[in-house]
């Protein structure tokens, strides 16, 4: 084994030790301190020789392997002075005299060999310039006789001296290529506690065997999470080093690189000969040579911003194993992509506490309670964790504690210091967006935290205020999902991409910190000109900066209020003439309509969220009749009055969502006339209403419903028997409604019918025979539909049909369909069973 390696390893512990004995060994306090010192001077030195990735001639080695015999030595005289009781005074003054004799010994071979050293290594960076610049004329001359077009009136030195485009940090070609890289004690802390098993993970990727092939695997997480320290870490891995045999690159991209230069300062490290002119003008000879090389590198990109930064600096040579750092995930480029976790509450302390207090944990002349509070606030995130820790540093006043962990809730900055490193840097995730997706980035801060996001609110109102289709609003959510800026819970992105899945059952999440960023970039304007004015946390009132400017109108196209009960006496007169979305959060039995609704003349989608534990009763619905642009109704966990026989019309209305609602009351017995209330009512959801028993008839008067979604709703026992009029209808989504047996025979006559749900519809007995008259279904799902034994045999004319998802029982069935139905896939869907809906 390397003797270089090894004595670079023993003398950290010979330091270590050595500090013991100088507290514990009184009597040999002296010449520990003197061997200490030794030590430590020749440490640097072991270093560098160990991280030059040079392998020693063989008399050096043998030197060096002197020394480390020597340090043993130190070591195992310093563990026993440590340990030597107080009392043998014998004892210690031997070890004493012992440790004397080995600093003596060191002290002549530094002086005896290093100067030796250093000519040798003198003389061996004159035989490598020597040798390179034999190469590099080499180079020239060949270059000449292929082509005197191909040489450029470049200096030769110009592509060393140039600085690399875009780096954001100066990063030595010495440091890079031997990874001399510097780790503040902080940064190891949040790689120790906080990501040794994505230290792990990303490890297991690198050295996973490939053969001869080149490979990319990839670090992402949002802003601050740890990526780039993470990244270090692993390029200081003694693991990875050797696996690597040293050859570990770390470059910097950032987002406006000179790519040309960093390819051809990574051509040239890599490959050992310099390139002349542009990396597009190497020679077709010099890059076959360079395929057939097979020695492992390791390639570290950081801050990576674009797919084509990872297109054009992926080098495909055998062995060569990219590791791209980035904010966004690259699906299509990269198949191994590790997501970076946040840290745990305990390993959040410890590193909040290095920063601010210089100690491991939170020292007792503290509140500890107020620190942990801010520490919360900070959800886990290191860059914010080492941001607002060094904006409290030296802060003992529990007021000003108090107020940083109030002004940390209500998503402003604690001090100058926090917007400018931790909001703004964050920042520039956002900024590179294109200017439709930031719009929509900044939407996300108008709902709570610590909630989830219903995916249907938040795609209808992307395409309401931002003349988005439905696959464009998608193509948003995928996007900002890439690049980590929102977090689809559980399998959604697969769900929601498909054709006929129901987006009231899917959610996303977003970092508390993500949030506050979309509020602070929205606040950047004065409170009367906000495109978003929201309140960033649930109050007893709305905010006094509201009530202080509400003489004047107000310029927002989003307004989300978040509150307790809110009575008529709590609200006060507000004009919103842009108004276009209006979210209604709050936790109470009953709510009193805001009155500046009637001001909102423009509203086009309003939801109201109830995030009490039983469903609330309204007050002054009168404010509905005054909303002329209303598309879009979401209710959640309200209760439904009686529907009045006459209203006035909602012409534009389009969606109705009723989520955990109670209905029962509102439906019994009601005779108005739907058709008339609705005229344009294209798509109905009803979920997790489980007192809803039956559907009023009057449903099937409004024939300009296209989708129906009825889920969860556990007392439901039949649909209505004119189910059949609804001749626009496209999408029948009745599913996870046990108490249903039957579909009415009317359904079959919807010539217009695409798609068909009826899973975990566990008591469903049979489907109606004249099931092939719906000439247009394309797909059925029927999973967990425990009862049913067989199918309509006139399943032959349902020659538009495309796909089944069906349990094994069936799938024997419709697999002999297959014969008569050409374009058939019968699916057997696996079990899954979900208990997500009910966290909250």
């Amino acid at each position: 084994m390397d003797s270089s390696l090894i004595t670079s390893e023993i003398v950290p512990e010979v330091a270590k030790e050595l500090i013991k004995a100088i507290r514990r060994a009184y009597a040999c306090r002296s010449i520990a301190e003197q061997l200490k010192q030794t030590v430590d001077g020749i440490l640097p030195i072991v270093q560098e020789i160990r991280y030059s990735g040079v392998e020693l001639p063989q008399t050096r080695q043998s030197q060096m392997s002197e020394l480390a015999n020597q340090l043993r030595l130190a070591l195992e005289l310093a563990r026993k002075a440590s340990q030597s009781p107080r009392w043998n005074v014998y004892r210690s003054v031997q070890l004493a005299k012992k440790m004397e004799k080995v600093d003596r010994w060191i002290g002549k071979w530094i002086e005896r060999q290093m100067p030796a050293h250093a000519l040798a290594d003198v003389h061996q960076l004159r035989v490598e310039s020597d040798q390179r610049m034999a190469k590099m004329e080499r180079r020239i001359e060949d270059l000449a006789a292929l082509s005197p077009m191909a040489v450029c009136p470049v200096a030769v030195g110009s592509v060393v001296g140039e600085q690399k485009g875009g780096i954001g940090m100066d990063v030595m070609i010495m440091e890079e290529q031997f990874g001399v890289m510097g780790s503040t004690k902080e940064e190891e802390l949040v790689v120790g506690a906080g990501a040794r098993v994505g230290k792990e993970r990303v490890k297991e990727m690198l050295m996973r065997e490939r053969g001869e092939k080149w490979g990319i695997v990839g670090i992402s997480g949002i802003g601050g999470s740890g990526k780039t320290t993470l990244a270090r870490e692993i390029s200081r891995d003694l693991e990875i080093r050797a696996f690597f045999k040293d050859r570990i690159y770390f470059e910097t991209v950032s987002q406006s690189p000179n790519l040309e230069t960093l390819k051809m300062n990574l051509w040239e490290k890599i490959t050992g000969n310099m390139v002349i002119g542009t990396y597009n003008q190497i020679p077709e000879w010099q890059l076959q040579l360079t395929q057939n090389k097979k020695v492992p590198v390791l390639v570290v990109l950081d801050d990576i911003w674009d797919s084509s930064q990872i297109e054009d600096l992926t080098l495909k040579i055998p062995s060569c194993i990219t590791l791209v750092v980035s904010r966004s995930k690259y699906p299509t480029l990269i198949l191994d992509t590790y997501e970076m976790e946040l840290l745990e509450e305990e390993a959040a302390l410890s590193l909040f506490s290095r920063v601010a207090f210089e100690l491991d944990t939170i020292p007792a002349t503290a509140d500890k309670k107020l620190v942990k509070q801010v520490v919360a606030e900070c959800k886990g995130l290191p860059l914010a964790l080492k941001v607002v820790a060094a904006s409290m540093r030296g802060q003992s006043s529990p007021k000003m504690w108090a107020g940083a962990r109030n002004r940390l809730t209500r998503a402003e900055s604690i001090s100058d210091p926090h917007e400018t490193r931790l909001l703004e840097r964050m920042a520039a995730s956002v900024d590179f967006l294109s200017r439709k997706v930031r719009e929509c980035f900044l939407d996300l801060g108008s709902f709570p935290e610590d909630k989830k996001i219903p995916l249907a609110v938040l795609m209808n109102l992307w395409m309401d205020i931002h003349d988005l289709d439905e696959e464009d609003a998608y193509a948003v959510l995928v996007e900002l999902s890439n690049k980590n800026l929102l977090t689809l819970v559980k399998d959604a992105q697969n769900r929601a991409g498909d054709l006929y899945t129901s987006y009231s059952e899917l959610s996303v999440t977003q970092h508390d910190v993500l949030r506050d960023l979309a509020i602070h970039i929205g606040n950047r304007e004065p409170v009367n000109s906000r495109r978003q004015l929201v309140m960033p946390r649930r109050e007893n009132a709305l905010p006094r900066e509201w009530e202080r400017n509400k003489h004047q109108k107000f310029d927002a196209q989003t307004v989300s209020v978040h509150t307790g009960e809110m009575k008529e006496s709590d609200w006060f007169e507000m004009c919103f003439p842009e108004a276009e979305v209006l979210i209604l959060n709050f936790s109470s039995s009953t709510y009193y309509l805001p009155p500046f609704i009637a001001t909102m003349q423009n509203l086009k989608t309003l939801v109201l969220i109830n995030h009490g534990t039983s469903c609330a009763t309204l007050e002054n619905l009168s404010t509905f009749t005054t909303l002329p642009e209303l598309r879009n109704l979401w209710l959640e966990k309200i209760r439904l009055p009686p529907l009045p026989k006459t209203t006035i019309p909602l012409k534009s209305l389009r969606k109705i969502s009723l989520v955990q609602c109670e209905l029962n009351n509102s439906l019994k017995g009601s005779t108005m006339d739907l058709a008339m209330t609705f005229p344009r009512l294209s798509d109905l959801t009803i979920d997790h209403c489980i007192d809803l028993k039956e559907i009023p008839s009057s449903i099937c008067e409004v024939t300009s419903l296209a989708s129906i979604t009825i889920s969860n709703c556990h007392d439901l026992t039949e649909l209505p028997y004119e189910l059949g009029k609804l001749s626009s209808l496209e999408i029948l989504r009745v599913y996870a409604c046990p108490a249903l047996r039957w579909l009415p025979q009317s359904i079959c006559g919807l010539k217009r019918l695409k798609y068909l749900d009826i899973s975990q519809c566990i008591n469903m007995r049979n489907l109606p025979e004249e099931l092939g008259r719906l000439i247009s279904l394309e797909k059925i799902d029927m999973r967990e539909c425990s009862q049913l034994r067989s199918i309509p045999r006139s399943y032959s004319s349902l020659k538009s049909l495309g796909h089944v998802v069906c349990d094994e029982e069936l799938a024997s069935l419709w697999k002999e369909a297959e014969r008569e139905i050409p374009d058939l896939r019968v699916q057997v869907a696996e079990e899954c069973y979900n208990l997500d809906w009910i966290v909250e």
